[in-house]
This record gives structure tokens, C-alpha cells and sequence, in this order.
């Protein structure tokens, strides 16, 4: 994980367009995992995708709705190049082929990723402000990540071609 931001001196609405980036840079990173996972069947790795892009949508525009509300349409001091895989999750995760176990760990390890962002940046921050929307966006992490846990535990062992992470991303031959 990546990012410029100096936190103790971010202001609220600098925070506010930190994390409606961080939200957008996954959903785009969901978004781009369904195309290439490809749909397969309702339930599969890729819808699992597409539906973490919507969720991830739905919160960033939560948060620019609360932004513009106290903020209006004043511009914003950060940018995507200030920040890099925060909650995003890893490029070379997904593959063809990949089981809905495979895609609820990567979500899993991406919802733990924003988690500790916010927990490592509350550490800097001195705005009161700041810190208490931080500690919603990082406690709203980990009610994402108990969600994912328990989809987990509802998902066939061995779900789809690939039993484990080490092997090979083909279909069988028959």
C-alpha cells in the first residue's frame, strides 16, 4: 500500500476525498476482476466480483453525498496518484476459472487492507473530525470482513476447477 497523504494535517474534507477514492479504486478493481474471472453461472467468482463493484459504488457515493453536504462542490486537494492499492485488492489475485472461496479470500484480504489503512492512519491524524470518520470507515471494514467471513463459511469446499492456489488454471479435458 501506497499513499502521499500527510494525515496529520488533513482536514475533513480532504479525508472525505481520500476515501471516496479508496472506495472508487476498488470498485474499478472489483469491476475489473468480474471481466476477466468471466461469468460462468449466478454464484460464481465473477458475480461475487461485480456485486463487492456495486457495494464498493454504493458506499463512495454515501460518502460524496455526505461531503457534498457539508462541503458543496469545493474541489478537492487529492488525488488517485496520492494513493495505490489501499483497499484495492492485488491485480494478480483472480484468474480464470477461480472458485467463490478463492474470490471471498481475496475480498477477505482486501477488506483487512483498508481495515489496517484506517487503523495505521488514525494513528497520525489530530483532526477530531477526521478521526471520528476514520474510525467509522475502519470500523465499517470490519463489518465487511465479518460478512465475507461468513459467506465464507457457507461456501462448498472445492468449489469450481481450482481446488487449490497452486494449481493450474485450466479446465479439465475430458
Amino acid at each position: 500500500m501506497t499513499t502521499t497523504v500527510d494525515f496529520k494535517n488533513l482536514n475533513l474534507k480532504d479525508a472525505m476525498d481520500l476515501a471516496i477514492l479508496i472506495e472508487e479504486e476498488a470498485r474499478e478493481r472489483y469491476k475489473e476482476f468480474s471481466d476477466h474471472v468471466g461469468f460462468r453461472y449466478k454464484g460464481d467468482a465473477a458475480d461475487f466480483f461485480s456485486s463487492m463493484s456495486a457495494n464498493e459504488e454504493k458506499h463512495a457515493q454515501q460518502i460524496s453525498a455526505q461531503r457534498k453536504k457539508l462541503f458543496g462542490d469545493a474541489p478537492s486537494s487529492i488525488s488517485p496518484d496520492m494513493i495505490w492499492d489501499v483497499e484495492a485488492p492485488d491485480y494478480g489475485k483472480p484468474r480464470p476459472f477461480m472458485s467463490l472461496r478463492q474470490a471471498l479470500n481475496i475480498a477477505l484480504e482486501a477488506e483487512f487492507k483498508a481495515w489496517t489503512f484506517f487503523d495505521e492512519a488514525l494513528k497520525h491524524v489530530k483532526d477530531n473530525d477526521v478521526k471520528a470518520l476514520f474510525e467509522e470507515l475502519r470500523d465499517e471494514e470490519s463489518m465487511h470482513m465479518e460478512a465475507v467471513k461468513k459467506q465464507l463459511a457457507l461456501a462448498p469446499e472445492g468449489d469450481g476447477p481450482d481446488l487449490t492456489d497452486d494449481e493450474i488454471d485450466e479446465p479439465s479435458s475430458l
